[in-house]
């Protein structure tokens, strides 16, 4: 019953379940029971692919509840991601044991290479799936419940904001890049085997991960719309179309955007814990602030303020750059710049606000 209210308003939304629904049941049998010598099957490569737009459409659901119903200009996503993803890396290198280029049962490969002596402290439990499990929404929201805590007290808005996530981003950016770190330096983590005593290699078990992505996808999305619908959504536009007057009001701003902020991020660490065995990598470049900006990209172009657009946007840029980067690899990034920009001038809402544009004049 509160699905129903909730989804009542929200056709589109209803749709993109119905054929995310749809698609986790076509793909395993066009994968597994299809002949490979059928033009209806469907290659490993291209599940995994798929696989990867559906954890970057969560990455920009993430994004999209921030920017599109709080107002905050975020370019730090791209560090809870990769935070994720990491801590899902770290669980992923604990179980190569023995079968490492050097056959240490406990060190991971790097550091055997770089005379570590012992385990750092920070990779105790991550042997274990369920504190890994953990640790992917642990750490981003940590992460962003101090930054939230402090900026959001300090009453730090607009662009301001946006720097200073930029430079958050960038920060751990270098560090990271840094050996004496423990996160594998310049190469991150990598040679990924198995994940709960599964092949990562097999299909089966990329199949799993792209069910798993879909369902993450799906659920984050029930959540957001969950909480877009609810008098905390409500209050969230209402702060980003009216702060001060929101704070006049009585709302607690900061605790309103504090709370939204740490479940955006929890979503963009889900996000890259999913993405990592899928592309079998982890490396500091994740946390580049050029992601941050491209994911923003993703959210304009789809439309922003409507959780399905961010989806919507996401799916259709990151196809165009696995077409163009294969094609027309010169061409790409002047290809998303142009697209970025006859949206904003001509979409401001992006390419969903097409269906209210067509609604109108019908």
């Amino acid at each position: 019953m509160l699905l129903m209210n909730i989804f009542k308003n929200d056709r589109p939304g209803v749709w993109l379940l119905a054929i995310l629904l749809v698609v986790s049941i076509v793909v395993p049998v066009l994968n597994l029971l299809v002949a490979e010598s059928s033009i209806f099957h469907l290659s490993t490569y291209t599940v995994t692919l798929l696989g990867k737009y559906l954890t970057y459409a969560l990455l920009a659901l993430a994004a999209d509840l921030v920017w599109g119903y709080l107002g905050i200009l975020t370019l730090g996503h791209a560090a809870f991601f990769a935070l994720g993803g990491y801590a899902m890396g770290m669980y992923l290198m604990r179980q190569i044991g023995e079968r490492g280029v050097y056959g240490d049962p406990v060190l991971p490969d790097f550091m055997v290479f770089l005379n570590w002596q012992e385990l750092p402290w920070f990779w105790f439990g991550f042997d274990q799936f369920w504190f890994a499990a953990l640790m992917v929404m642990v750490v981003p929201g940590i992460l962003a419940y101090v930054f939230g805590y402090l900026t959001f007290r300090s009453r730090v808005t607009g662009v301001y904001l946006s720097i200073i996530t930029q430079a958050m981003t960038y920060a751990l950016m270098l560090a990271f890049f840094r050996n004496e770190m423990g996160f594998g330096g310049n190469n991150g983590l990598t040679d990924f085997k198995d994940i709960l005593g599964f092949d990562l290699r097999a299909d089966s078990t990329r199949i799993a991960l792209f069910l798993a992505s879909a369902a993450a996808l799906a659920i984050g999305y029930v959540l957001s719309r969950i909480i877009v619908s609810s008098r905390l959504g409500l209050a969230s536009v209402a702060i980003r179309d009216a702060e001060s007057r929101s704070r006049f009001c009585g709302y607690r701003v900061e605790n309103i955007k504090l709370w939204v902020f740490v479940f955006s991020a929890i979503m963009a660490g889900v996000a890259g814990a999913l993405y990592v065995p899928q592309v079998g990598i982890i490396n500091p470049g994740e946390f580049s602030p050029l992601n941050s900006i491209e994911l923003l990209i993703w959210v304009a172009i789809g439309g922003r303020g409507t959780l399905y657009g961010a989806i919507i946007g996401a799916m259709l840029v990151n196809y165009s750059k696995t077409y163009f980067t294969a094609a027309l690899p010169e061409m790409w990034l002047y290809a998303l710049g142009a697209l970025f920009i006859l949206v904003t001038l001509y979409l401001p809402k992006g390419i969903v606000g097409l269906r209210n544009m067509w609604r109108e004049k019908a």
